[in-house]
């Protein structure tokens, strides 16, 4: 979908929480396109992560405002993007939010939102070991605390939106596409369409 403006739609949480499955079940069902965050770690930071070791500030900010570049990209040619990131941080999602040109930072009003995946720690655990066993991810489940204790979601004014997402990606999804449905409804999700 492309309209005039823009609007990328930040699908958020710590590693195993659902943020690439969800993700890209959005993406397909409101027309968007899909960017992975992952995607844009440099090596040295998949790197560090596969050995165990935390993500620094200093490692964190250039992703993150690579990310950003590419929302403003993206929301600039009037794109609608899903983007699966951690986004643990209020000053990390002000960095996302100022992919937005017209971002007033400090304030709210701005074309990317957050959806907050929220899931157990034990569930979390067990997504992460399964995970690792195939092979299909670069963090083991030793960084997960770490992530757990960075997560800071405590501002109500940020307008992030919160979804249960223990339950299979489907149920997740539909949660998503409610309450996109509530508090944006210029994005088409298809509620009642095949997901």
């Amino acid at each position: 979908m492309s309209s005039e403006k823009g609007i990328c739609i930040v699908v958020m949480g710590v590693s195993g929480a659902g943020k690439s499955t969800i993700g890209v079940m959005l993406a397909e069902v409101i027309n968007g396109r899909f960017l992975d965050a992952d995607d844009y770690h440099s090596q040295s930071n998949k790197d560090k992560m596969k050995n165990g070791i935390p993500l620094s500030e200093e490692d964190r900010i250039p992703w993150l405002e690579t990310l950003r570049d590419a929302l403003r990209v993206s929301l600039g040619k009037g794109e609608t993007v899903v983007l699966g990131c951690s986004a643990l941080q209020k000053h990390y999602r002000d960095i996302l939010r100022c992919g937005d040109a017209n971002y007033i930072p400090g304030s709210n009003v701005c074309n990317i939102k957050f959806v907050l995946l929220s899931v157990g720690a034990e569930v979390l655990s067990a997504r992460l070991e399964k995970r690792a066993a195939e092979g299909k991810h670069f963090m083991p489940p030793k960084l997960l605390q770490s992530q757990i204790d960075l997560l800071q979601i405590d501002d109500e004014s940020e307008g992030i939106l919160k979804v249960d997402a223990s339950l299979e990606p489907h149920h997740t999804l539909k949660s998503v596409q409610a309450l996109l449905s509530s508090y944006l409804p210029s994005i088409p999700v298809h509620l009642n369409g095949s997901v």
